[in-house]
């Protein structure tokens, strides 16, 4: 199957593109490489080495004998990626190719609207390029659970069946984002299923919980081949930041109480949902959701099963509690459904199955590069203003 892989060279991008390319697939990968200058501007570069993608690719056929197409531009530029779908002609487009991060969305006016821009117009140019150029291909693209929040009730996969005044409906699953970042995605959605709907597209939207890991079967055939690990307070996550941190012997960070539950997912599960997802499409003119995830902690617990699973290491840190620089609820309800991948034959893999052995050892091996400075958070959801209204308001 001829598979094109947005957001190439990315954390998740570039290890799908070599476990499709592994499985037999025609693959080439697309990107901009904008994650690189973003990275260099907040000087949050990843702990283990990355190399360019023409390097990788060039070690991908080296060490394996498979080649890897790549197309370098903007998603955001239709005449591009018009002529990438018209000569590759894609049978499957995964879709990881999106600015990825809540905090950055959330820094300032120019970020929130790059964000939203780049998101929203980049995906609508595919859908578009779709519609003339390859109108039966799958489209995977990776949603996110924030698109929910945190309702009080169980969060369904993608759609509800609701009943009002008599009458009974299903409809798309309440969107209640938790930053400008979130809400790319929510309008994501939105054009994704108005666009499979009038023009029989069809659409798998993957609402993933937080990944994890360092290392897939096929990164792990060479260090050249390694991914981004990012611990920083933009494009890291709450794992990553409290792994680096035991590691290092800072006290581990939790925002609030730590009451925010989310669901989690091992990379290599992440690769295998979009095979699944790809070997398994929607007939034309369906937008569908999954919501792909295995486990879900909360913020404390995470941190708590770091600092046990650290001190086999070798590692003893303490916890802190930081006041949250995010607005959200920190103690809540939270039972979204995950049945549709584990049908598909999803198998999922712990962390306690690679937390140790994988995470914390591959971190200790690179701890030289940990830097400090980049750990704690700066980014506030509230703005000053916000917090005077709120204090004066609680006051009166």
């Amino acid at each position: 199957m001829r598979i094109l892989v947005l957001g190439g060279d990315g954390y998740l991008g570039w290890p799908t593109a070599m476990y499709l390319s592994a499985r037999d697939h025609e693959v080439a990968v697309l990107d901009n490489f904008s994650k690189r200058a973003w990275e260099l501007e907040l000087n949050a570069q990843p702990l283990i080495p990355v190399s360019t993608l023409d390097h990788r690719v060039r070690t991908w056929q080296e060490v394996t004998g498979r080649q890897l197409a790549s197309f370098v531009g903007d998603l955001c530029d239709y005449g591009f990626v018009r002529g990438v779908l018209r000569d590759f002609q894609p049978e499957a487009i995964v879709h990881f190719g999106e600015q990825p991060s809540a905090p950055f969305s959330m820094m300032d006016q120019y970020r929130c609207v790059m964000t939203q821009v780049n998101n929203i117009s980049g995906t609508l140019n595919i859908l578009w390029a779709m519609r003339e150029h390859a109108p039966a291909a799958h489209l995977v693209k990776l949603g996110t659970m924030g698109e929910y929040g945190t309702p009080n009730i169980d969060i369904e996969e993608g759609f509800i069946e609701i009943e009002y005044k008599g009458r009974k409906d299903v409809l798309p699953y309440p969107k209640q984002a938790g930053s400008f970042y979130h809400l790319s995605k929510v309008h994501d959605s939105h054009n994704i299923t108005f666009a499979c709907k009038v023009w029989k597209l069809r659409s798998t939207d993957l609402h993933q919980g937080v990944v994890y890991g360092v290392a897939t079967d096929e990164s792990e055939l060479d260090p050249r081949l390694a991914t981004s690990f990012h611990y920083d307070e933009v494009f890291g996550t709450a794992l990553n930041r409290f792994c680096v941190q035991a590691i290092a012997g800072i006290p581990l960070t939790v925002y609030g109480k730590g009451g925010q539950t989310r669901g989690f997912l091992n990379i290599r599960d992440t690769l295998r949902c979009v095979e699944l997802s790809i070997l398994n499409p929607p007939p034309a003119g369906e937008y569908r959701a999954f919501n792909q995830f295995t486990e879900m902690f909360s913020v404390l617990g995470l941190a708590e099963i770091v600092q046990h699973e650290a001190r086999k290491l070798g590692f003893s840190v303490e916890i802190n509690h930081l006041p949250n620089p995010r607005v959200e609820a920190e103690e809540h309800y939270y039972n979204p459904r995950h049945e549709k991948l584990l049908n598909l034959g999803l198998e999922p893999r712990l962390l306690s199955d690679v937390l140790v052995d994988s995470m914390l050892v591959t971190i200790r091996d690179h701890a030289h590069r940990i830097r400090r400075e980049v750990i704690m958070p700066h980014v506030k959801w509230a703005n000053a203003s916000e917090a005077a209204v709120k204090a004066c308001a609680s006051v009166s």
